[in-house]
């Protein structure tokens, strides 16, 4: 009788562990869920990998093998961010986090995010709105005709203005465009037509430095003020620089200058739809759109399968690290920011090369190493 009462107990006594103890980790999930998100506004939460479920042997391995040099040379810096936080952050190369590096073509979806600011607030009337209508004063303008007379601003987004803009030789219209201390507007519009606007892709950054001679028109403002005030305030992103004419004019397709640490402010940006705190920087409807496949590439492109509102978007890993697709600003000489929503990740990287095959490199570590690091 008295072992029976004593069994008896014991279960209870168990039981009654067991409800506590599922008690706990209810409030512990609870906390967890009700934790806020963090917000590098004044300065970065840090973390380890582990914490966020990353293998930290293997980034530690990636930043090992850019500092030797030889596998992932001319790599200036790498951050890793996942769940808001700073989980590995490396400089090369004589770099440091305070440097304001050359973003390159970065700076596209930097301009991207002006213009949705401007739409978001009915300035632009949409992106069908036709270039020629901020621009009444045509008589400068050569080569027109109804193709140049068709061309809108989402053409001018997606790289399909039909314009023979082009990038390809010392003596292309890019070159030209940049020698140039003034009149890039008229210069772009000038560009004589090869095809209807919307049916060709061809990488332009001419359209895009248009983009802010439009957000002048009509907000007032060219894109670097625009983006100071609506964007790098709320971010707190302090120290800028841009490339601009003897008009004022920024280079709005490759002339944008930051630190790292801020890129990646914009990276989370895009990772949170738009949001930041309390505030939607950007609207969350223009932050999905950018990131829409609005360009499909016929022939394979590397992992590049497409092209949104001046944000490429990459294939998943290949090897299986991950189901959907990564979005991500590009620059020349190897910037990056990757924006990987499944993990909740952003990653960014800086360089300095001029091989061709080597600015390639920091997507075959974001795949060899990075992705394969989330914690199954």
């Amino acid at each position: 009788m008295l072992d029976h009462a004593d069994s008896h107990a014991r279960r209870s006594a168990r039981w009654i562990r067991l409800v506590v103890n599922l008690a706990v980790l209810s409030i512990l999930a609870q906390t967890v869920r009700a934790e806020p998100a963090p917000w590098p506004t004044s300065g970065w939460p840090t973390s380890t990998p582990a914490a966020q479920a990353l293998d930290g042997d293997r980034l530690n391995e990636l930043a090992g093998l850019i500092r030797e040099g030889e596998e992932f040379p001319n790599v200036h810096s790498l951050l890793v961010v996942r769940n808001g936080y700073l989980v590995l952050e490396e400089y090369f190369a004589g770099h440091d986090a305070d440097d304001l590096h050359d973003v390159q073509s970065v700076t596209k979806s930097f301009t991207s995010a002006a213009v949705g600011i401007a739409v978001g607030e009915g300035r632009i009337a949409g992106i069908d709105a036709k270039v020629l209508d901020f621009f009444p004063d045509t008589s400068g303008i050569e080569n027109l005709d109804d193709r140049k007379r068709a061309i809108t601003i989402e053409n001018l987004l997606t790289m399909r203005s039909g314009t023979d803009y082009h990038e390809h030789s010392p003596g292309s219209p890019h070159h030209q465009l940049n020698a140039l201390t003034h009149g890039w507007s008229e210069f772009y519009l000038s560009r004589p037509m090869v095809s209807d606007p919307g049916t060709r892709f061809q990488y332009d950054s001419g359209g895009v430095v248009l983009l802010s001679a439009i957000l002048k028109a009509r907000t007032g403002r060219h894109a670097d003020a625009l983006l100071s005030d609506r964007v790098f305030k709320p971010l707190g992103i302090e120290k800028s620089w841009w490339f601009k004419n003897a008009e004022g004019h920024p280079h709005t397709g490759g002339g944008l200058r930051l630190r790292p640490r801020d890129m990646a402010k914009f990276g989370l940006l895009y990772l949170r739809e738009g949001r930041w705190e309390d505030k939607q920087v950007l609207p969350r409807a223009w932050v999905k759109a950018s990131l829409t496949q609005h360009v499909t590439f016929p022939e394979k492109r590397g992992p590049f399968v497409g092209y949104g509102y001046l944000w490429w978007i990459f294939e998943p890993d290949p090897q299986g690290n991950g189901k959907e697709r990564i979005y991500a600003a590009c620059g020349f000489r190897a910037q990056y920011i990757f924006v990987v929503p499944e993990h909740k990740m952003v990653v960014v990287v800086t360089g300095g090369t001029l091989n061709q095959s080597d600015m390639y490199k920091p997507t075959e570590f974001l795949y060899s190493h990075i992705l394969p690091a989330v914690g199954r």
